[in-house]
């Protein structure tokens, strides 16, 4: 099985992935970002984009690596990643679905104001350009498909470890 932590940057996707896995038995996580950090790598460059996620090799990438790691280890994999274009959501969970591989899609969730907040108090990555700038077309994504695409989790006034633990929960 997949669990996929979808929110935007800065929602704290990779903490409560971190938490969640220590929560699930022979959970691992797999971030898809170094998925396009090797697409990113080739030389030379492939076209040039503003993220990785456009480049059309990425999602199959994504499938793939996923595939192979579930076929090799078994378990779950847990998958920190913010994917904010509903096509590209199709594209990856319907080739999860045809290698058969269950996923569980949440959303970490927070109002603009709290977003906006973490991301200028974040005491290792610092304030964010890159973050802010995907926190207008988050609140896009979450109001025409995302939250009904999810299971959203309000993390507006949760700790991480709450989040990670209303994740496994809802698990069973």
């Amino acid at each position: 099985m997949i669990v996929w932590i979808n929110g935007t940057h800065g929602a704290g996707k990779t903490t409560v992935s971190a938490l969640v896995q220590a929560l699930l038995p022979d959970a691992r996580v797999l971030d898809a970002e170094k998925v396009g950090e090797t697409l990113m790598d080739i030389t030379p460059g492939l076209p040039e984009t503003d993220n990785f996620q456009h480049w059309p090799p990425w999602r199959p990438l994504v499938v793939e690596t996923a595939r192979r790691v579930l076929d090799y280890t078994g378990g779950t994999l847990v998958m920190p990643m913010t994917v904010l274009v509903e096509q590209y959501w199709r594209e990856i969970s319907a080739g999860l679905a045809e290698h058969g591989i269950p996923v569980r899609h949440f959303v970490l969730h927070a109002d603009q104001d709290t977003l906006r907040a973490r991301i200028e108090g974040d005491a290792v990555m610092g304030p964010s350009a890159f973050r802010h700038q995907y926190v207008e077309p988050y609140a896009e994504a979450a109001r025409t498909w995302l939250h009904a695409e999810a299971e959203v989790v309000d993390t507006t006034h949760l700790t991480p470890e709450q989040a990670a633990r209303r994740i496994v929960e809802s698990l069973g």
